[in-house]
């Protein structure tokens, strides 16, 4: 187990696992607690990603109040089920241009909110919103997730229910900070949108250091 424990260590950015791994490794398995709080973990970035776009549009349609969310969700439990069975190949690489690609996808996207937060007029942010950026988000902030899923192989875990606890719990969470945001949008006004770009700008860099 301890060289599990390296392994997640080193293959991911995802530092919350420092704080509470230390007490899951003495297990020879992973319970559904633990799957839990892994997922509230990796659902981090997704719960962030959701607050800005509810700071930046607090006119979202309510497709995309339903879509956001799982999109998020599904992704986050994807990624740990690729990296299960296909992730030795792969996960080198990944871990090596993820940084990068995030930094870029998440720092255009908040540079264009602050810059209509700023310069702009009505609700430019929700224009930006499309389908396509809602999956493009999704797999930004999934990434971390495949490395983990590397880590699982090496566990006894049952790794469909798993991935639909992590998924599951990503979905609740994402959708509670889009209310959040949403919220914060009615009273702030385009100072949220700039707050909403600045968190995603702050996401891009964190996780290209």
């Amino acid at each position: 187990m301890t060289k599990v424990w390296l392994e997640l260590k080193d293959e991911t950015h995802v530092q919350f696992f420092s704080l509470y791994m230390s007490f899951f490794i003495r297990r020879k398995y992973m319970g559904t607690f633990e799957i839990i709080m892994i997922g509230i973990g990796l659902s981090m970035d997704a719960v962030a990603v959701s607050l800005s776009n509810g700071l930046g549009c607090a006119q979202i349609s309510k497709d995309k109040i339903f879509a956001m969310p799982l999109f998020f969700g599904v992704f986050q439990g994807l990624m740990p089920f690729l990296g299960y069975y296909a992730g030795r190949l792969f996960a080198n690489e990944i871990e090596q241009y993820s940084g990068i690609i995030i930094l870029i996808i998440l720092g255009f996207i908040g540079g264009k909110m602050v810059y209509d937060g700023l310069f702009s007029k009505g609700e430019e942010a929700c224009t930006l919103l499309t389908y396509r950026l809602l999956f493009i988000q999704a797999i930004a902030t999934s990434i971390d997730a495949f490395a983990v899923g590397v880590g699982f192989a090496s566990m006894q875990i049952d790794i469909v229910s798993s991935v639909f606890i992590i998924g599951i719990t990503t979905l609740i969470l994402s959708y509670l900070a889009l209310v959040v945001g949403k919220y914060f949008k009615s009273v702030l006004g385009s100072k949220a949108q700039v707050l909403g770009g600045i968190i995603l700008i702050v996401i891009g860099i964190r996780a290209f250091f």
